[in-house]
């Protein structure tokens, strides 16, 4: 058999009554996991500061190592 032939019989063979094995349901929009969202939102928060803090550092590092402060 062609290449052709054995990825157009997988494809087939793939959308015939395949269900992915992780979701068992649809997700509830209307009701979100807020524990998720609030980790989510505030691991962006941490990061968000942490880049921020560094950057400051390093801004006062170069102001000291060029004589400007």
């Amino acid at each position: 058999m062609t290449f052709n032939r054995l990825l157009s019989r997988a494809v087939l063979a793939n959308k015939v009554g395949s269900r992915s094995v992780f979701t068992s349901s649809k997700p509830d929009i209307a009701n979100p996991n807020w524990l998720r969202v609030g980790l989510a939102f505030g691991s962006s928060v941490f990061l968000w500061g942490l880049l921020f803090r560094q950057h400051s550092t390093d801004v006062h590092e170069y102001k000291v190592r060029n004589g400007l402060e």
